[in-house]
């Protein structure tokens, strides 16, 4: 009997936490796992936002539930996996490590403040969602988490620098989870996308020289949308992809910097010598 064991389908009728649900991919992922069916726990430090995804999930005969929580906070990220259970009345399957900030500078124009301020969000804050759900899953028998990295985690753009750190560190949590997870039937999916059109650069901090360009350039350049990338991670997560890389740049970036890391890099140098 066991060769006819129907697989279970992570973001079908899933119960669901997701963090930063409240806008851009989060709201996306937040609403396509209605779309199949799921119970969502939509976490958010804006609460009205979160709010404002609950109503569209009931737009869609979806049942949500809004939560305020600062990722970066464990104590806070730990009540949200224990009332996340309470609000479903059934344990997590799947959590989606979406929250994130953008950070732009020089390094030399950083402050310790912006390093804390970018980890506290876009690392500590997956690792905290990793953290309390893993046990749960384990328990269980079974889940999925998404944790949502960047194309920055291996392009290592110029200035950029602490936000490159931080989702190079999303993504090798990512890799080393899914080796460690995969004997305990938990699938692990790390979204690496490059321009995404949300609110990132409108709600981080980017240098008055280039954040109007980089705003228009994700609102108007991006080859995607937050829902096809949603749906696309989602699908691939089904599928036991480890990685969801959805643009062609980003493809090409990945492919250059496995193939030759040190051509990769001095062409890099090369190419930013010519910015002032």
């Amino acid at each position: 009997m066991g060769l006819f064991k129907k697989t279970v389908k992570p973001s079908q009728q899933a119960y669901a936490v997701v963090t930063g649900a409240g806008s851009g991919i989060g709201q996306s992922f937040a609403l396509e796992l209605g779309k199949r069916g799921g119970t969502v726990v939509c976490a958010d430090i804006n609460l009205a936002a979160a709010e404002k995804t609950v109503s569209l999930l009931a737009e869609l005969g979806a049942k949500g539930f809004a939560v305020a929580c600062d990722v970066g906070q464990a104590e806070q990220v730990a009540e949200l996996a224990e009332q996340a259970e309470q609000l479903m009345q059934h344990p997590v399957t799947l959590v989606i490590n979406n929250a994130g900030v953008g950070l732009g500078g020089k390094f030399d124009e950083l402050s310790l403040e912006d390093w804390q301020w970018v980890t506290h969000v876009n690392l500590w804050g997956v690792i905290h969602g990793c953290h309390y759900f893993v046990p749960k899953f384990k328990k269980l028998g079974y889940g999925a988490i998404v944790n949502v990295a960047s194309a920055a985690g291996y392009t290592a753009a110029p200035e950029m620098t602490a936000y490159n750190v931080t989702k190079s560190g999303v993504l090798a949590l990512s890799e080393t989870l899914s080796s460690e997870l995969k004997k305990s039937n938990i699938k692990v999916n790390v979204l690496c996308p490059t321009l995404v059109p949300t609110n990132i650069i409108k709600n981080g901090r980017i240098p008055s020289r280039y954040s109007g360009l980089a705003d228009h350039a994700l609102m108007n350049f991006a080859m995607t949308t937050s829902d096809s990338v949603a749906k696309l991670t989602l699908n691939r997560l089904d599928k036991g992809k480890l990685y969801t890389i959805p643009q062609l740049d980003a493809k090409l970036f990945w492919l250059m910097k496995r193939a030759s890391p040190t051509l990769y890099a001095k062409f890099l140098g090369f190419s930013y010598s010519f910015f002032k």
